[in-house]
């Protein structure tokens, strides 16, 4: 049978899906992906899956794509980092078997993709990027598509997109923001990009970004003319988004443990989970914030989780008619909403920083986190100071070293020779000496081959004397070399 192409593809093999859950990493799991099919969702990617560990490790490829088989996880879309052609291939080949697309990543704008050099940090290499899709067009026997981000102009994130579809990709997915736009900083996703991008190719557009309930699916349809929409933070935060329905977040969080214990994944996801559905109630009740971050079972977590429902039901049972939400939001705590990400001078406010210049990314000042103010100290020197509240960060009380006599940095406290390891052995083995302070015994070890070789061999010439001798510091340097 002939591979489906553009729009013949999107209407039959994706089954004209209009509603989708992203590729996120560590988060679109499988039970994830069921929960969301559940409620609303037409259509999931996988995490994003690096291709040349894909094609290295059989582990890493059973773990995220080879597990348990589950039919109604379909239509399934898996999602690969790459920059290299051939590498980018044969990953997918190994995967294509187990989904129904493969999408190459050119929107993940993390400093570790940066340092990777593959998602956003990809989007000015258009010959690579022309190679790759290409040979997957080729190769794969089942079609190729892109996520990617777009440029601040509109003309050259046209023209992008236009090289991605002439080069063999079947399906764009649009992220509306550039690859600076991350974080505190992400913004409002440009829907202007996405309608131009839309009117200028042929093959089926998908849009991402401003997605945090029913109504603006609907919207973004209507304005640029998308064949579906992707949701990532908003399906963390309200699973049952695409349903358009807010539930009680109890609900979703049991289903999705319920799903968890039939297909199971690692704890750290389904913490993160949780963290994303309870985010607003966690506010409310910070020990059990402590809890859920502590606990080491599955079994911990649905009792964190019970005892979450249990807080809720019974804030339920005291509320006073007329009672409206706090804290602005536009429902009460225990329901599903959307998260809307605090503005950089609001962070700074959060974190103790002034609304300055200096403080736009809300980050503190080195001598605000270390003055020993555990409000101002960052979240894992506060750990460190539950477990240790007489730990203190001021660098004033931090023990001062002496420093090496020949390097300057920090010597060995009872180094014979004021020294550091490194160069402490160095003028140990050329002296024959030792120093007891670093555990170097040259001469010790020297001396006893010495006696050792005399009881074996009795009395030598001199000559095989010097000879021997040069032997065993020779042996004694090779072991020294080794035991470092």
């Amino acid at each position: 049978m002939p591979k489906l192409r553009g729009e013949a593809f999107w209407r039959e093999t994706l089954r004209s899906a209009h509603y989708v859950v992203a590729p996120m990493v560590d988060q679109s799991e499988l039970a994830w992906r069921l929960l969301s099919r559940r409620h609303g969702a037409q259509l999931c990617y996988t995490p994003m899956l690096h291709a040349q560990v894909f094609l290295r490790d059989a582990n890493y490829r059973r773990e995220n794509l080879y597990g348990e088989a589950c039919p109604e996880d379909r239509p399934l879309i898996v999602q690969f980092c790459a920059n290299d052609p051939e590498v980018f291939v044969q990953a997918a080949l190994l995967a294509q078997d187990y989904c129904d697309a493969i999408d190459l990543n050119l929107g993940c704008p993390q400093m570790i993709a940066k340092r990777g050099h593959y998602g956003a940090f990809l989007q000015e290499e258009w010959d690579l990027l022309q190679r790759m899709i290409l040979l997957a067009n080729e190769k794969l026997s089942v079609p190729i598509t892109c996520k990617i981000r777009v440029f601040p102009d509109i003309d050259k994130t046209v023209k992008y997109a236009q090289m991605l579809e002439k080069a063999g990709c079947q399906l764009l997915t649009v992220h509306g923001r550039t690859k600076e736009q991350k974080g505190p900083l992400a913004g409002v996703a440009s829907w202007e990009h996405i309608q131009a991008v839309r009117k200028a190719v042929n093959i089926p557009v998908f849009a991402n970004g401003n997605i945090q309930c029913l109504s603006d699916v609907e919207e973004c349809i209507r304005k640029t003319g998308v064949h579906g929409v992707m949701s990532a933070e908003g399906n963390l935060h309200n699973p049952a988004l695409f349903e358009g329905r807010n539930p009680l977040v109890w609900e979703m969080a049991e289903e999705y443990l319920e799903i968890v214990q039939k297909y199971p994944c690692p704890l750290s996801y389904v913490r993160a989970h949780l963290f994303k559905l309870w985010h607003h109630t966690l506010q409310v009740y910070q020990q059990l914030r402590e809890e859920l971050a502590k606990v080491k079972t599955l079994e911990g977590i649905v009792d964190v989780n019970r005892e979450l429902k249990l807080r809720c039901q019974e804030e339920i049972a005291n509320q006073k008619e007329g009672e409206k939400p706090k804290e602005g939001l536009p429902f009460f705590h225990w329901i599903c909403q959307p998260y809307i990400r605090p503005r950089p001078k609001e962070r700074c406010k959060e974190n103790g920083a002034s609304g300055t210049e200096k403080g736009v990314h809300g980050k503190r000042t080195l001598e605000e986190e270390e003055d020993g103010n555990s409000e101002l100290l960052s979240k894992n020197k506060q750990k460190k100071k539950l477990r240790n509240p007489n730990k203190s960060f001021d660098p004033s009380l931090k023990p001062k070293y002496a420093k090496c006599d020949q390097c300057g940095n920090p010597k060995g406290n009872k180094c014979v020779f004021n020294m550091c390891r490194g160069c402490c052995k160095k003028r140990a083995f050329k002296e024959t000496a030792d120093c007891p302070g670093h555990g170097l015994l040259f001469k010790t070890k020297y001396e006893k081959s010495l006696s050792w070789q005399h009881s074996q061999r009795g009395i030598q010439s001199p000559e095989m004397s010097r000879r021997g001798e040069a032997e065993v510091r020779e042996a004694v340097a090779l072991k020294e070399a080794t035991d470092s």
